[in-house]
């Protein structure tokens, strides 16, 4: 069995705003693991909220209206950091045929005063750990397929997540160059997710059972193409 690791933030998650999550056949990572069938395992570890590299001292992830300050007696402030939790993830699912990582979308959030180049490096910072991580002497290396994801819907700034502000579009638009870039760089295999989905228009930031079925469309000849 081939083991695939799909680390990412709410739309990996499946978050919808009817209901908390779309069910596991929906989403884009069940219906990858329909697809692929029993000779792949698909592992979830989607959060909302999560970010490549950065602490969000605002946004738990819990819903759009949720604005409360990191305090150490607070945990649900905690753990949005994408590379916090990473290495503890590749030592619980080991081992690991392939990740799959699909960050950025949260570093778009307007207090963040980031943009495409520097959402890019945390990326990299991303692939990094991931392929320097000590999985042998009894195992391999994972491959890497880095995702960029959806733009952000042109409605963003009636969206309930307010943390996202309308420069938020363009930055979306200029992110899949930069991923690309740095995965090329790092020797690991690129998709955007962009060329076959995007936001619901409720949120204008997460996607609809629609989107997630091309998404898994669209990843599962590349995972043959290289797992295969």
């Amino acid at each position: 069995m081939k083991n695939i690791l799909c680390y990412g933030d709410s739309n990996t998650f499946g978050f919808t705003l009817h209901g908390g999550r779309h069910p596991y056949d929906v989403r884009w990572t069940g219906r990858l693991q329909l697809a692929l069938g029993p000779a792949y395992r698909v592992i979830e570890e989607g959060c909302g909220g999560r970010t490549t590299v950065f602490e969000d001292p605002i946004d738990l992830g819990r819903n759009g209206r949720t604005s409360l300050p990191v305090c150490l007696d607070n945990p649900m402030s905690q753990g949005r950091n994408g590379s916090a939790y990473l290495l503890t993830c590749l030592e619980t699912h080991k081992p690991l045929d392939l990740v799959i990582l699909m960050l950025g979308t949260n570093d778009m959030k307007h207090y963040f005063q980031n943009n495409a180049w520097s959402i890019g490096q945390g990326v990299a910072q991303l692939l990094h750990l991931i392929q320097t991580y000590p999985y042998a002497p009894n195992y391999s290396a994972p491959k890497v397929l880095a995702v960029s994801p959806i733009h952000i819907g042109p409605d963003v700034a009636h969206s309930p997540f307010g943390s996202f502000q309308p420069e938020a579009i363009e930055i979306s638009k200029g992110l899949a160059a930069e991923m690309q870039r740095v995965a090329e760089q790092a020797g690991c295999a690129f998709f955007d997710a962009a060329a076959v989905a995007g936001p619901c228009d409720e949120d204008s930031i997460h996607m609809d059972a629609a989107n997630h079925a091309a998404l898994a469309r669209a990843l599962e000849p590349l995972v043959h193409q290289l797992l295969d």
